[in-house]
Protein backbone atom coordinates (compact mmCIF):
# COMPACT_ATOMS: atom_id res chain seq x y z
CA UNK A 1 0.00 0.00 0.00
CA UNK A 2 2.83 2.07 0.06
CA UNK A 3 3.94 1.76 -3.41
CA UNK A 4 -0.15 3.05 -4.39
CA UNK A 5 0.44 6.40 -3.84
CA UNK A 6 2.83 6.94 -6.64
CA UNK A 7 0.57 5.05 -9.22
CA UNK A 8 -2.76 7.17 -7.94
CA UNK A 9 -1.20 10.56 -9.23
CA UNK A 10 -0.45 9.27 -12.93
CA UNK A 11 -4.17 7.86 -12.97
CA UNK A 12 -5.36 10.80 -11.74
CA UNK A 13 -3.30 12.49 -14.39
CA UNK A 14 -4.31 10.45 -17.19
CA UNK A 15 -8.00 9.54 -16.42
CA UNK A 16 -9.08 12.51 -15.05
CA UNK A 17 -11.82 12.89 -12.09
CA UNK A 18 -11.94 9.61 -10.53
CA UNK A 19 -15.80 10.30 -10.09
CA UNK A 20 -15.60 9.27 -13.98
CA UNK A 21 -14.29 6.21 -13.59
CA UNK A 22 -14.44 4.46 -10.58
CA UNK A 23 -16.52 1.17 -9.82
CA UNK A 24 -17.85 1.77 -6.55
CA UNK A 25 -21.51 2.65 -7.44
CA UNK A 26 -21.41 -0.58 -9.21
CA UNK A 27 -20.02 -2.27 -6.65
CA UNK A 28 -22.15 -1.57 -4.16
CA UNK A 29 -24.93 -2.29 -6.81
CA UNK A 30 -23.98 -5.36 -7.36
CA UNK A 31 -23.64 -6.65 -3.47
CA UNK A 32 -27.16 -5.43 -3.44
CA UNK A 33 -28.15 -7.69 -6.20
CA UNK A 34 -26.19 -10.66 -4.53
CA UNK A 35 -28.17 -10.46 -1.55
CA UNK A 36 -31.18 -11.10 -3.40
CA UNK A 37 -29.76 -15.14 -4.03
CA UNK A 38 -31.44 -17.45 -1.87
CA UNK A 39 -31.12 -20.37 -4.47
CA UNK A 40 -27.67 -20.93 -5.03
CA UNK A 41 -28.67 -23.85 -8.01
CA UNK A 42 -30.22 -21.07 -9.59
CA UNK A 43 -28.77 -17.33 -9.06
CA UNK A 44 -30.26 -15.87 -12.02
CA UNK A 45 -33.51 -16.87 -11.19
CA UNK A 46 -33.07 -15.76 -7.24
CA UNK A 47 -31.75 -12.20 -8.10
CA UNK A 48 -34.72 -11.55 -11.00
CA UNK A 49 -37.05 -12.74 -8.39
CA UNK A 50 -35.81 -10.54 -5.64
CA UNK A 51 -35.39 -7.54 -7.79
CA UNK A 52 -38.97 -8.19 -8.85
CA UNK A 53 -39.97 -8.08 -4.84
CA UNK A 54 -38.25 -5.14 -4.03
CA UNK A 55 -39.70 -3.21 -7.48
CA UNK A 56 -43.30 -4.30 -6.19
CA UNK A 57 -42.42 -2.78 -2.11
CA UNK A 58 -40.92 -0.13 -3.51
CA UNK A 59 -44.00 1.03 -5.85
CA UNK A 60 -47.06 0.03 -3.17
CA UNK A 61 -45.11 2.03 -0.85
CA UNK A 62 -45.32 4.91 -2.69
CA UNK A 63 -49.70 4.77 -2.02
CA UNK A 64 -49.17 3.91 1.57
CA UNK A 65 -49.90 7.27 4.03
CA UNK A 66 -50.00 6.11 7.91
CA UNK A 67 -46.67 3.53 7.07
CA UNK A 68 -43.07 4.63 7.31
CA UNK A 69 -41.47 3.90 3.97
CA UNK A 70 -38.31 5.09 2.39
CA UNK A 71 -40.28 7.67 0.69
CA UNK A 72 -41.59 9.45 3.64
CA UNK A 73 -38.87 8.66 6.48
CA UNK A 74 -37.22 12.52 7.39
CA UNK A 75 -33.88 12.49 6.56
CA UNK A 76 -30.84 11.45 7.78
CA UNK A 77 -29.30 14.91 8.44
CA UNK A 78 -32.14 17.04 9.16
CA UNK A 79 -35.68 18.10 7.84
CA UNK A 80 -35.49 17.84 3.76
CA UNK A 81 -39.06 19.71 3.59
CA UNK A 82 -39.47 23.30 3.53
CA UNK A 83 -41.52 25.16 5.73
CA UNK A 84 -45.23 27.33 4.91
CA UNK A 85 -43.62 30.58 3.23
CA UNK A 86 -39.69 29.66 3.50
CA UNK A 87 -37.91 29.81 0.17
CA UNK A 88 -36.17 26.40 -0.72
CA UNK A 89 -32.53 28.15 -0.38
CA UNK A 90 -32.84 28.45 3.11
CA UNK A 91 -34.33 25.30 4.32
CA UNK A 92 -32.64 23.37 6.88
CA UNK A 93 -30.90 20.29 5.27
CA UNK A 94 -28.73 18.84 7.83
CA UNK A 95 -26.05 19.46 9.84
CA UNK A 96 -22.34 20.06 8.47
CA UNK A 97 -20.11 16.90 9.72
CA UNK A 98 -16.57 16.98 9.86
CA UNK A 99 -13.92 20.14 10.55
CA UNK A 100 -14.00 23.74 8.85
CA UNK A 101 -10.93 25.58 7.28
CA UNK A 102 -11.52 29.48 6.27
CA UNK A 103 -10.85 30.63 2.80
CA UNK A 104 -10.49 34.13 1.25
CA UNK A 105 -12.27 34.58 -2.07
CA UNK A 106 -11.16 36.75 -4.16
CA UNK A 107 -13.98 39.48 -6.09
CA UNK A 108 -14.90 37.10 -8.94
CA UNK A 109 -14.96 34.04 -6.77
CA UNK A 110 -17.18 35.70 -4.60
CA UNK A 111 -19.02 36.86 -7.98
CA UNK A 112 -19.65 33.23 -8.75
CA UNK A 113 -21.06 32.32 -5.39
CA UNK A 114 -23.44 34.50 -5.31
CA UNK A 115 -24.60 33.60 -9.32
CA UNK A 116 -24.77 29.96 -8.14
CA UNK A 117 -27.08 30.65 -5.00
CA UNK A 118 -29.59 32.41 -7.35
CA UNK A 119 -29.51 30.05 -10.03
CA UNK A 120 -29.96 27.12 -7.56
CA UNK A 121 -33.02 28.89 -6.04
CA UNK A 122 -36.49 28.03 -7.54
CA UNK A 123 -38.22 31.25 -6.51
CA UNK A 124 -35.96 33.25 -8.61
CA UNK A 125 -36.00 30.61 -11.89
CA UNK A 126 -39.05 33.05 -13.24
CA UNK A 127 -36.05 36.61 -12.94
CA UNK A 128 -33.44 34.47 -14.41
CA UNK A 129 -36.11 33.50 -17.59
CA UNK A 130 -37.39 37.46 -17.54
CA UNK A 131 -33.38 38.43 -17.70
CA UNK A 132 -32.69 35.91 -20.45
CA UNK A 133 -35.73 37.16 -22.48
CA UNK A 134 -35.09 40.86 -21.89
CA UNK A 135 -31.57 40.22 -23.37
CA UNK A 136 -32.65 38.32 -26.07
CA UNK A 137 -34.61 41.24 -26.98
CA UNK A 138 -31.34 43.29 -26.61
CA UNK A 139 -28.30 41.75 -27.95
CA UNK A 140 -26.76 38.39 -29.40
CA UNK A 141 -24.50 37.75 -26.82
CA UNK A 142 -26.61 36.45 -24.11
CA UNK A 143 -25.26 33.90 -21.77
CA UNK A 144 -22.07 35.97 -20.95
CA UNK A 145 -23.70 39.29 -20.32
CA UNK A 146 -26.30 37.22 -18.24
CA UNK A 147 -24.47 35.92 -15.69
CA UNK A 148 -22.32 39.07 -15.19
CA UNK A 149 -25.43 41.38 -15.41
CA UNK A 150 -27.63 39.34 -13.53
CA UNK A 151 -27.44 39.96 -9.21
CA UNK A 152 -27.63 43.43 -10.06
CA UNK A 153 -30.77 43.47 -12.39
CA UNK A 154 -31.87 41.40 -10.17
CA UNK A 155 -31.44 43.15 -7.18
CA UNK A 156 -33.37 46.47 -9.04
CA UNK A 157 -36.28 44.29 -10.03
CA UNK A 158 -36.91 43.15 -6.32
CA UNK A 159 -36.37 46.96 -5.08
CA UNK A 160 -39.13 47.37 -7.79
CA UNK A 161 -41.35 45.15 -7.07
CA UNK A 162 -40.91 45.23 -3.04
CA UNK A 163 -41.78 48.94 -3.23
CA UNK A 164 -45.03 47.80 -4.73
CA UNK A 165 -45.37 45.52 -1.40
CA UNK A 166 -45.31 42.04 -4.08
CA UNK A 167 -42.35 40.40 -2.61
CA UNK A 168 -41.37 38.63 0.54
CA UNK A 169 -38.47 39.29 2.72
CA UNK A 170 -36.87 36.64 2.33
CA UNK A 171 -36.35 37.31 -1.75
CA UNK A 172 -35.49 40.60 -0.74
CA UNK A 173 -32.69 39.17 1.28
CA UNK A 174 -31.69 37.09 -1.39
CA UNK A 175 -31.89 39.86 -3.79
CA UNK A 176 -29.50 42.13 -1.84
CA UNK A 177 -27.09 39.60 -1.52
CA UNK A 178 -24.41 38.18 0.93
CA UNK A 179 -22.19 40.70 2.72
CA UNK A 180 -17.93 40.75 2.49
CA UNK A 181 -17.27 39.38 6.36
CA UNK A 182 -13.67 40.15 6.96
CA UNK A 183 -12.34 37.90 9.24
CA UNK A 184 -9.08 38.72 11.86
Amino acid sequence: MVHLPIHLVREAKLGGPVQYRWMYPFERYLRILKSYIRNLARPEGSIDEGYLAEESLTFCSRYLNNISTKFNRPARNGNESVPNGEMSIFKDSGRPKGGSDIAELSRHEFKQLGMYVLQNCEEVWPFIEEHKREIERQSSIGNERHTDDFPDWFCARIFQLSAQGHVSDDLLSLAVGPGIVTLH
